[in-house]
């Protein structure tokens, strides 16, 4: 299999905090201040001293308690589009990551990444839903319902350690590579220790660790151009076209070896960094390649290339993830609406 390696660094990094090695024993002592910190954050949130701010719709963090992706924007995807289902008015706030911009803004269709970041240009763009981003959430959560009050859930992407956001469901994903070690950083791959209590743990991968529902992942059988026209998968493996597949996501084999298993021949792989902007990133001028990446890489790659192929991904949580999900918000949003109605009717009657 023609599969690139990823970076040298991160697969020394990858490793180390799978297995428990001489090195993670020297760093060790580190992991325990590390712990003592995360515990002092939390407590200073838990005796009222750091405020958390509330907003009055239900708010559904999706994070991970692992450095890394675990495929979290996946899930905020699939979850905000069963909550449109549902004939709910979700909206989603982000910090987004990598982009450029300091501000509080609104992620449009068109929005470049780096001004409003990878993922929630791509959740906009695949959901509609309105999307803000903003290095304080809650300002991002306030300004989304100020511009949009018909909306009544919030989803936040990543956002499972940002204490100062009140949450009322948490979801904590997983991918195949669990809690690793078991450490927390540097010597593990722990953001805070685990088990701790969450709401709904969902495993991304194929192969949970422990005790959560599942999902499936699969690529569909169509590839995207910028414009939105479509290339058959199966028509693109046996054009003979050179592929050069691109993935700058935490797992990047697993994308190339999707590819594969779809029939496409790879003439070449490059795995590049999380988040990676591609703003220098340059097609080989050796060959004639077209380009084939995922979809988050896709809404940078365009700009440069808009005629780079973007395979979409399918995620679907198990049914049983989205009952218990409605279970939880149910109760959540008849408050919510008998809040507002009071308040409503209170005001009316002053």
């Amino acid at each position: 299999m023609s599969l690139a390696s990823q970076p040298v660094w991160q697969r020394i990094l990858t490793n180390h905090w799978q297995r428990r090695s001489a090195l993670t024993w020297i760093v060790w002592p580190l992991s325990l201040l590390m712990g003592l910190l995360v515990q002092l954050r939390q407590g200073l949130y838990m005796a009222g001293l750091l405020q958390r701010h509330r907003v009055p719709v239900p708010v559904i963090v999706v994070g991970n308690v692992v450095a890394g992706g675990a495929g979290k924007t996946p899930v905020v995807m699939a979850v905000v589009r069963h909550l449109q289902a549902r004939g709910l008015q979700p909206g989603v706030i982000s910090r987004g990551y990598g982009r450029h911009t300091q501000d509080c803004r609104e992620a449009h269709a068109d929005s470049p990444a780096r001004d409003v970041g990878d993922e929630p240009a791509l959740i906009k763009r695949t959901t509609t839903v309105p999307v803000f981003v903003a290095r304080r959430r809650i300002d991002a959560a306030r300004t989304l319902l100020a511009q949009y009050p018909g909306t009544n859930v919030l989803v936040c992407d990543d956002g499972l350690q940002h204490y100062a956001l009140a949450r009322d469901i948490e979801v904590c994903v997983f991918d195949d590579r669990g809690v690793g070690n078991g450490f927390l950083m540097p010597a593990g791959p722990l953001r805070e220790p685990w088990p701790r209590w969450v709401d709904l743990v969902l495993h991304t991968g194929t192969r949970p660790t422990f005790t959560g529902f599942t999902s499936s992942r699969a690529l569909t059988p169509y590839a995207l151009r910028a414009d939105g026209n479509r290339v058959n998968l199966a028509t693109l493996a046996t054009s003979g076209q050179s592929l050069l597949a691109l993935a700058a996501i935490a797992q990047p084999l697993a994308f190339f070896m999707m590819l594969e298993a779809q029939g496409l021949v790879l003439a070449q792989t490059q795995a590049l960094p999380d988040h990676y902007d591609f703003h220098s990133w340059l097609c080989p001028s050796d060959k004639d390649y077209t380009l084939i990446c995922t979809e988050k890489d896709a809404v940078k790659l365009w700009e440069k290339y808009p005629d780079a192929l973007a395979v979409p991904l399918t995620f679907t949580p198990e049914p049983a993830f989205l009952t218990a999900l409605d279970a939880l918000l149910t109760p959540l949003l008849d408050a919510a609406q008998h809040t507002t109605l009071s308040s409503t009717h209170g005001h009316t009657t002053s």
